[in-house]
């Protein structure tokens, strides 16, 4: 436990047990509401079962650690590393709310001083934050409060992202059109759609291309590394998804040799009613010009819609504003941009 005088109050800031499950519940329920301050509707956020599900038994390749900020036993604020644990180990992700009737009191800053002390401690350098604000604003997100606050504490705007939704059903014509489309460019390849696991015999070749997505999707002025290709990390990483109740929905591109050149993954959530997340879209780049993004994508809606019809929730993506090509594909199938994100990074 650490104690803060700050300028008026008296800051204690605790590691939340991840078996106190009232505790998690707690921070999540503050967390949420900060996130909906700053976008309004279009917040997304982790459910409580989902975060206690990987803080009691995470997966080999990233560790969460969140923190509970409180003054006179009120809870105030949060805080949240994630750290990568097979590569990537000398950075952290970090993430600190505090609730708006509590700010410009110095709690935001103490609660991001422990994190950074927390992050030394286990030897990580590099820092990366994401913030949101309205997409009416900023596109580097002058005058939003995440940035201007990482900026007075050292953290560069690198890159500006912007979210966007779908709400479902999707239009299926429009989805059929695409397609048809796309079709004669990817005759020579194979589109396999499932949910649930990757089959074994097309992990490795997924996990050689998905683990390039940090580069290969743009990254402004930040600094980023590969992940491993892992496959027990992955299959750790799936079995904890099972844990949160998150079905994920995949389609892949196979090659003549059955390698996968291009991928499209969506995460359907059990415990949320409002959101599915477009998670990631790549193709290899030797594979490129065959409209293979476009079709894994549409495929995989439409794998899911058919299966689902009923449901209504909002698919939820985001992408980088310079990542023109994507945000083309999106918007044609019906994504439209609903709030703006920055991705901040500083170096110890």
């Amino acid at each position: 436990m650490t104690t803060t005088d700050t300028t008026r109050t008296a800051l204690e800031i605790t590691p939340v047990d991840p078996f106190d499950e009232d505790a998690v519940v707690r921070w999540v329920r503050l967390t949420t509401e900060v996130v909906r301050h700053e976008i309004g509707d279009s917040g997304a956020m982790w459910t409580a079962p989902e975060m206690i599900a990987t803080l009691q038994d995470p997966p080999k390749n990233r560790h969460e650690l969140i923190y509970h900020g409180t003054v006179d036993g009120a809870l105030v604020a949060t805080g949240w590393i994630t750290l990568p644990m097979i590569d990537n180990l000398n950075s952290a992700d970090l993430y600190v709310a505090v609730v708006p009737e509590h700010r410009r009191r110095g709690i935001g800053s103490a609660v991001l001083a422990h994190l950074e002390q927390v992050c030394v401690e286990r030897g990580r350098t590099r820092l990366d934050a994401i913030t949101d604000w309205p997409y009416d604003g900023a596109p580097d997100g002058a005058g939003a409060a995440g940035v201007e606050f990482g900026r007075v504490h050292g953290y560069s705007f690198g890159l500006g992202d912007v979210q966007r939704e779908l709400p479902l059903p999707a239009d299926e014509d429009v989805l059929a059109a695409l397609a048809a489309e796309a079709a004669p460019h990817h005759a020579d390849y194979e589109l396999r759609t499932w949910s649930g696991p990757i089959p074994d015999d097309i992990l490795q070749s997924y996990l050689e291309l998905s683990s390039t997505l940090a580069t290969e999707a743009p990254v402004g002025d930040l600094e980023r590394d590969n992940a491993a290709v892992d496959i027990e990390a992955h299959r750790s990483t799936e079995r904890v998804l099972a844990e949160q109740q998150r079905v994920p929905w995949h389609t892949v591109a196979l090659d003549g040799e059955g390698r996968v050149v291009a991928y499209s993954d969506l995460v359907v959530p059990g415990t949320d009613p409002r959101w599915i997340y477009q998670w990631g879209t790549l193709v290899d780049r030797a594979h490129r010009g065959h409209r293979l993004g476009v079709a894994v994508k549409v495929a995989n809606l439409r794998a899911f819609q058919s299966a689902h019809p009923e449901d209504r929730r909002r698919i939820v993506t985001w992408n980088a504003e310079v990542n023109t090509h994507m945000i083309d594909v999106n918007e044609r199938m019906g994504f439209r941009a609903t709030a703006r994100g920055g991705q901040l990074q500083k170096k110890l």
